[in-house]
């Protein structure tokens, strides 16, 4: 089996998470500034056998489309055109970014590492990925 590769996609940075092989435990791979992404998957998509990526999707709470939804599907489009065999599904990531703030709470984590944004981004990729293997 091949891994699934998810993202907390934001202007500015984006959250990776992956899965093992056998698409059992999802877990925070990195977070890489989002003017770098392609260049990041390119790679990564050449050193592990990847068969779908997931790509968060925020909603508002009446369910319409987040602003941030214009940046993501120009994104979309680019990976489709760079990457026109591999798959795309979309999770609904509404309120990812507060449980993995709880998430660090919980965990024990200082105020001062709490406020790392890019952990915050990529625990939040990790919970889009589990959410999606939960309903697969």
């Amino acid at each position: 089996m091949a891994r699934i590769l998810a993202l907390d996609f934001g202007t500015k940075r984006t959250g990776i998470a992956v899965t093992d092989e056998l698409q059992i435990i999802a877990s925070g791979l990195t977070t890489v500034a989002t003017k770098d992404l392609m260049a990041f998957l390119k790679t990564y998509f050449e050193k592990e056998k990847v068969e779908l990526m997931v790509v968060g999707e925020p909603t508002q709470k009446d369910g319409s489309a987040s602003q941030s939804e214009v940046y993501i599907q120009s994104f979309l489009e680019e990976f489709a055109k760079q990457f026109p065999k591999m798959p795309v599904k979309r999770e609904d990531e509404r309120f990812t970014s507060k449980m993995a703030f709880q998430t660090m709470i919980d965990s024990g984590l200082k105020k001062k590492q709490r406020r790392n944004k890019a952990l915050v981004d990529e625990i939040s990729a990790t919970i889009i990925l589990q959410n999606y293997l939960y309903n697969a």
